[in-house]
C-alpha cells in the first residue's frame, strides 16, 4: 500500500509516533525510510485538518535528536566493535568504504558533519553511532543534531506543507511526485557516499604494503 494512503487510514496521534519512531531509530543507525514517512505525511497535513502540520514538524525533530542521541550513546560504549557489527549486519550501509568516507568528513568538518549528515540520506544513519565511536564531545554532537534535527525535519514539513496546499487541485500526482523526488534525491546522496567509499577502499588497499613470501 502507498505510504500515503496508509497513513490517510489512522488517526493523528498514530500518524505523528510513526514520523517519530521511524524517524527516529533511522537515526540510531538502522536503515529506514525516514524521509519518505515524512513526505507523506505532510502531505497528507496538507489535506486533512486533523493531522497538524506544527506538531507533526515538532514530532519529527523530536525523533531525529533523539534518535541520533541514543545512537551517540550506543556508538561511544559499543567503539569500533560495533561498527563491525553493522558492516556484517548491514553490509550495503556500513561496509569499510563507507565507514572510511564518514570518519573523514568528520575528521574534516566536526560538528558540521552531523549537522550537514541529517540532509544525506545514507549519512543520516551514521552521524550518532559513529560521532559516539570518535568520542565527539556531546555538547559539540547535541548542538549539531539539534539544530540539524531541527532544520531539516521542520523545514522539510513546512516545504512539502505549503506546496500541498498550494497545489490541492492536482495534490493525487503531486503526492506520487514528492515522494519520487524524495527516493530520487535519497538514491542520488546513496550514490555519492557510495562511490565515494569505493575510491577510499581502493586508496587504502593502494597504500597497504604488499606481504613479500619469507625465503626459505
Amino acid at each position: 500500500m502507498h505510504v500515503q494512503e496508509w497513513l490517510d487510514t489512522v488517526p493523528a496521534t498514530a500518524v505523528y509516533a510513526v514520523v517519530a519512531l521511524v524517524i527516529g531509530v533511522e537515526s540510531l543507525g538502522i536503515p529506514l525510510p525516514g524521509e519518505i514517512v515524512l513526505v507523506s505525511a505532510a502531505l497528507l497535513s496538507s489535506q486533512h485538518s486533523d493531522v497538524n502540520p506544527v506538531v507533526l514538524g515538532a514530532c519529527a525533530s523530536i525523533g531525529a535528536v533523539v534518535g541520533d542521541s541514543i545512537g551517540y550513546a550506543i556508538g561511544r560504549r559499543g567503539g569500533r566493535p560495533l561498527l563491525a557489527w553493522l558492516g556484517k549486519r548491514f553490509p550495503r550501509h556500513f561496509s569499510e568504504g563507507h565507514v572510511a568516507t564518514a570518519e573523514r568528513s568528520f575528521e574534516k568538518w566536526g560538528m558540521w558533519a552531523v549537522f550537514f549528515g541529517r540532509f544525506v540520506a545514507l549519512l543520516r544513519i551514521f552521524a550518532g553511532p559513529l560521532a559516539g565511536v570518535l568520542r565527539m564531545p556531546y555538547w559539540k554532537f547535541l548542538t549539531a543534531n539539534f539544530l540539524g534535527g531541527v532544520v531539516w525535519a521542520g523545514g522539510t514539513t513546512a516545504v512539502i506543507y505549503y506546496v500541498g496546499v498550494v497545489a490541492e487541485s492536482w495534490l493525487k500526482k503531486f503526492s506520487w511526485l514528492g515522494l519520487v523526488a524524495a527516493v530520487l534525491l535519497g538514491l542520488a546522496s546513496m550514490l555519492v557516499v557510495r562511490r565515494k567509499a569505493g575510491k577510499a577502499a581502493a586508496q587504502r588497499e593502494a597504500a597497504e604494503p604488499e606481504t613479500v613470501p619469507a625465503a626459505d
